[in-house]
């Protein structure tokens, strides 16, 4: 039994899911305690933004089972995933970019009816990313590649989520701009949001992790505290540029 057992949290178990006659999910078992930070490593194609797709509901799968505290997430339709409190930030940013900032924060509240609180979260997203607030009357389209991800991080903290997952943040961004995110994941995560995080920067992802999962093509080939996996050398040499001496 894992010493957590007892925690609510987000449970993958035997999880198959195909694209077109491909097998991209071979039998995934993953858990989000919640409160942590877990990250998903793994080459490009490995299935990572699948299992997140399948998670919010993007994606059907053929078997298996998600379960959020107990509750049955496969099936569901997205916004009811949404409102069990699982919102994604998704890869390549995707921000509305003929919107201002402002309007785009406000789109991550649309489930919400409780406008006074709205715009304390609009100020908390504000007190995470202050160049957010400076630019708030700006087109999200004509922002930086690193604060159109900070905006995505943003829209997506707007739903009040208690599980955030995130596709690939560091993608694109310059090394200054990726160590900032990766601290603001730290800073949302002492927050009380539980964050699942995909990431091809494995050195930045295990840092930052409580727990680690590695998929091959499809599988799950190895799990561990992030320093666990850090110090192993065999993903050292597959995921962090290192070779055996």
């Amino acid at each position: 039994m894992h010493i957590w057992g007892w925690l609510k949290m987000l449970k993958i178990k035997d999880l198959h899911v195909s694209y077109g006659g491909i097998r991209a999910l071979r039998g995934v078992d993953i858990e989000v305690p919640d409160g942590k930070i877990v990250t998903l490593i793994g080459a490009n194609g490995a299935g990572k933004s699948t299992t997140l797709r399948t998670i919010s509901g993007l994606v059907k799968a053929d078997s298996g089972s998600i379960t959020y505290n107990d509750q049955e997430l496969l099936g569901k339709p997205i916004n009811k995933i949404l409102e069990a409190g699982i919102a994604q930030v998704p890869e390549g940013r995707r921000v509305f970019p003929d919107m201002t900032v402002l309007e785009n924060l406000k789109i991550g509240a649309y489930l919400r009816k409780d406008k006074a609180e709205i715009e304390q979260d609009i100020q908390w997203v504000y007190s995470l990313f202050p160049r957010l607030e400076e630019r708030h009357w700006q087109l999200a389209g004509t922002l930086s590649g690193g604060e159109q991800q900070m905006l995505a991080v943003g829209r997506a903290l707007m739903s009040r989520p208690k599980l955030l997952m995130m596709d690939e943040p560091s993608l694109g961004l310059a090394p200054l701009v990726v160590q900032g995110i990766f601290e603001i994941i730290r800073t949302i995560n002492q927050q009380g949001v539980t964050v699942l995080l995909i990431e091809q920067n494995a050195n930045m992802a295990l840092k930052v992790a409580d727990q680690a999962y590695v998929l091959e093509t499809g599988r799950i080939t190895k799990s561990g505290t992030g320093a666990e996996l850090l110090a192993d050398e065999s993903i050292k040499e597959a995921y962090l540029g290192k070779k055996k001496n």
